[in-house]
């Protein structure tokens, strides 16, 4: 009876302790399949060819102010400018990073018109003109 007893206790866990095996192996070899094919699992639907998938514009902000500095070897124009409202900056005096053709193009005291390609709460001048 004992032996009947034993077989009725440990066929049960053995069969749990089976399926537990299987299910995990299961699962590693569902993330290893996905993982060589190149897709992530729940977004079987995508492609995977995401070239021509629309890149967000980089935000771009116009302002007007004071040449105050150009800092040649830093690559920067320093403007006292007003109030930027696509940034949402005040009134403030900033070095921007410019492009050399940018920098050459306007002196220390100039008043300017700029656009800014804003990027992590900072700003490139993309394009400058004297008023």
């Amino acid at each position: 009876m004992k032996p009947l007893y034993l077989i009725a206790l440990l066929g049960p866990a053995a069969l749990l302790a089976a399926c537990g095996e299987k299910a995990g192996t299961n699962v590693i070899a569902a993330n290893t399949s996905a993982e060589a094919s190149g897709t992530m699992t729940g977004m079987d639907n995508m492609s995977g060819d995401m070239g021509n998938m629309a890149m967000p514009a980089a935000k771009t902000a116009k302002g007007s102010g004071t040449v105050t500095a150009i800092d040649t070897a830093a690559g920067t124009i320093t403007l006292d400018h007003g109030p930027i409202a696509e940034a949402g900056w005040p009134a403030m005096t900033m070095a921007f990073k410019a492009a050399p053709a940018l920098r050459d193009s306007v002196k220390v005291g100039d008043k300017v018109a700029f656009e800014l390609k804003l990027e992590g709460g900072s700003g490139e001048v993309t394009s400058i003109a004297k008023q």
